[in-house]
């Protein structure tokens, strides 16, 4: 026992009523969404163990907490099989680069945060190359959409993953048959506190009246998003703003595309306010009376916000291609997926226009009963992913140093 005590106090993690001081945790998150869960995950930790140390890759809220990041993050922020290809070169660089600090490193546990082409491409590396190393307990935090297409590669990713963090109630069994350990945390996004901002501060901060339509637009955080929605959404802006008196435009934004779209919209001949921030973004949501939105994790936070929201997605023709022969669900929105049908209007590929969207939206504006049965059925999907209940990134937290003590225990 002295010896494995011995090896606890090197490692800080807490074994037989002991505490220690510093395991140090490798964290990999790919884009804006994957730096904000570890971030959170981050704090959670370091309440739990204040020596707790992270190296890595991640974001401007990951190294808030710390970390930092060994190239930046954004490099990694790519969707699509056509956007990914003219960038295999800098990401096969990016991920020997990775494996080699990683080693250097000598981490206790390798964290991913989804991201699944960068990070199973590195735990992959890590785990075939572990014969002859230091054990590396691989957790992998966010799971691949197995219930929407490939369901194969749950199979596949218990071959290589020592833990899985999930943050949909019904994704554990889809990896537990094949004797991954699976733990479901919740959705993070339900202890943001979008719920709680103050919409009537931020029309007074920003000079809006009571009576203006606000409607926040949020095309997406990356670049090949933004570049096939925002002018899609503007033209949807500005045929409100024809048809309605008083109209504003709320751009929420994430630092790095804050001046390519602030220049962009410069050009539209409508009040348009580009902010940045989570405060700003969470206090534009309930400020407005409507949002347009592109799909993913935004949507659950208008969700949360109480956001009456219509979604428009649009990927290259390629990606869109494939995507349809593999795609088992009816739906993108997370929302409509968990209650398995349409509470939140979606327009993706070819149905993404500015006429459908507007009719959408207008629908929203002029029907309070239909914004109303949308805010109170997303509330009951919202429940359903941990909302009131124990918070998502401390039992992310606890299952994280679970397998630490566990990797600890069987050594």
């Amino acid at each position: 026992m002295s010896s494995v005590v011995s090896l606890a106090n090197q490692r800080g993690l807490f074994v037989v009523g002991i505490e220690v001081k510093d395991p140090l945790i490798y964290i990999i998150a790919g884009e804006v969404s994957g730096d904000l869960l570890g971030s959170r995950l981050m704090e959670a930790l370091k309440k739990k163990n204040k020596g707790i140390r992270f190296t890595g890759i991640g974001g401007a809220n990951m190294m808030q907490q710390g970390l930092e990041p060994i190239f930046p993050m954004e490099e990694l922020s790519l969707m699509g099989l056509t956007e990914i290809i003219p960038h295999l070169p800098i990401l096969r660089k990016r991920i020997k680069q990775t494996i080699s600090d990683i080693y250097q490193q000598q981490p206790d546990l390798l964290l991913c945060i989804d991201s699944p082409g960068f990070c199973f491409q590195v735990a992959k590396k890590i785990k075939r190359k572990q014969i002859k190393r230091k054990k590396i307990k691989l957790v992998h935090y966010v799971a691949p959409s197995v219930w929407a297409w490939k369901p194969g590669r749950a199979k596949k990713i218990a071959k290589f993953l020592d833990h899985l963090l999930v943050l949909l109630p019904f994704e554990p069994p889809y990896f537990e048959r094949f004797g991954l350990a699976t733990t479901f945390v919740g959705h993070s996004v339900v202890e943001i506190g979008a719920d709680k901002a103050d919409g009537k501060t931020f029309r007074n901060r920003h000079n809006i009246s009571t009576d203006t339509i606000v409607l926040v637009i949020l095309p997406g955080s990356r670049r090949g998003e933004v570049s096939r929605l925002l002018d899609i959404f503007g033209k949807t802006a500005l045929s409100l703003s024809k048809n309605y008196s008083d109209v504003t435009i709320i751009i929420p934004v994430v630092g790095h595309l804050l001046k390519s779209i602030s220049e962009h919209v410069k050009k539209w001949p409508i009040d348009v306010r580009v902010v940045t921030g989570e405060k700003e973004k969470y206090e534009s949501f309930a400020a407005a009376n409507v949002a347009l939105a592109a799909s993913g994790t935004v949507a659950l936070e208008l969700a949360l916000a109480g956001t009456p929201t219509v979604i428009g997605y649009k990927v290259n023709p390629m990606s869109a291609w494939i995507a349809r022969r593999l795609i088992k669900t009816s739906y993108v929105n997370l929302i409509n997926i968990i209650l398995n049908r349409e509470v939140v209007p979606e327009f993706i590929q070819e149905n993404c226009q500015p006429e459908l969207l507007y009719k959408a939206v207008k629908i929203l504006l002029e029907d309070k009963d239909a914004a109303l049965k949308q805010i109170k059925d997303s509330s009951k999907a919202l429940q359903k992913i941990g909302r009131n209940g124990p918070s998502p990134s401390k039992r992310a937290a606890d299952a994280i140093l679970s397998v630490l003590n566990k990797g600890l225990k069987n050594e």
